[in-house]
């Protein structure tokens, strides 16, 4: 983890693996990184349509478990749902993130 504290640095951008990035998102998500270490992933996000597709998919995944914590009801039925097979995500949400999901 590379927290803006942290001394260690980044990768440089032309030897910024995906890998990398997988392994900074949260900090990437929540702002944890210095000025230049987000600008070196988001040249990356520009360039690797999977990582910026992974990116959406955890900040997706973030909301969703965030709406789930907040009502322990809407838990129970969500997971309900999940069970009987019947989805839980509608268009609005999936068209929120930005992308569409197939």
């Amino acid at each position: 983890m590379t927290h803006v504290d942290d001394p260690r640095p980044l990768p440089s951008a032309e030897s910024l693996h995906c890998r990398d990035v997988v392994n900074l998102v949260t900090d990437y998500i929540e702002d944890m990184l210095s000025p230049v270490e987000r600008e070196r992933i988001d040249v990356h996000l520009v360039e690797c349509s999977g990582c910026d597709i992974y990116l959406s998919q955890m900040r997706y995944t973030i909301r969703m478990l965030e709406h789930l914590i907040e009502d322990p009801t809407k838990r129970a039925r969500s997971f309900q749902r999940w069970e009987s097979g019947q989805s839980d995500v509608n268009d609005a949400d999936v068209s929120s993130m930005g992308r569409t999901f197939s």
